[in-house]
């Protein structure tokens, strides 16, 4: 089932997620209800608070990037291949000199910039069916878990931007939350659930 994605200005989005246990209700079920509003808005990746729980859940699936055609035949071959849940996620490292790479937001449309990340993570999460795992990754594999993760986090791409694009760029924030935008898929905005 396609939920309606959660628009920035929402207050689940600022918040910390908090872990889920191996018996959270209906997890399979929400997690496929993921899967499908994440292809539904043409995503690669999307965190439970974008769904409005405030829990520390995201998938991430890479393979749209792994048609560019500058990437080298490994690169294409890991982002054709990370299709993945990631529960109760941690960043234990971050390593590399940051680079700049054009983020947009299913929660934030119509709004891309250049964010700085680090290059490498790793990373320990649990997997659906609750196996532990420590992995690295790199590259724009790297950069799609670090979005994710910033979102059970509470931290938005928005965030990491200069004070003047922030300033640029207040006005179409504004314009998301109260539902002033065309999108191609269900959104829910804060500033129409109060009633106004």
């Amino acid at each position: 089932m396609v939920l309606p994605i959660t628009a920035y200005g929402d207050p689940v989005l600022r918040k910390k997620a908090k872990d889920i246990e191996q018996d959270y209700p209906n997890l399979k079920e929400l997690i496929q209800n993921m899967w499908d509003t994440m292809y539904g808005a043409y995503g690669v990746g999307l965190a439970a608070p974008q769904v409005g729980l405030p829990i520390r859940i995201f998938l991430v699936d890479t393979s749209p990037f792994a048609e560019d055609e500058e990437l080298t035949e490994k690169e294409k071959k890991e982002l054709e291949s990370l299709k993945k849940v990631f529960i109760n996620a941690t960043i234990l490292e971050d390593m590399g000199d940051e680079w700049a790479f054009n983020e947009g937001c299913l929660s934030i449309p119509d709004i891309r910039e250049d964010v700085f990340r680090k290059p490498k993570i790793k990373i320990e999460y649990f997997d659906e069916d609750f196996n532990k795992h420590t992995e690295e990754y790199d590259g724009l594999a790297a950069r799609v878990i670090q979005h994710e993760y910033d979102h059970i986090e509470g931290i938005l791409f928005t965030d990491k931007l200069s004070s003047l694009k922030k300033r640029l760029i207040k006005g179409k924030l504004a314009n998301i939350s109260k539902g002033k935008i065309q999108v191609d898929y269900r959104m829910k905005f804060p500033e129409l659930k109060k009633g106004r």
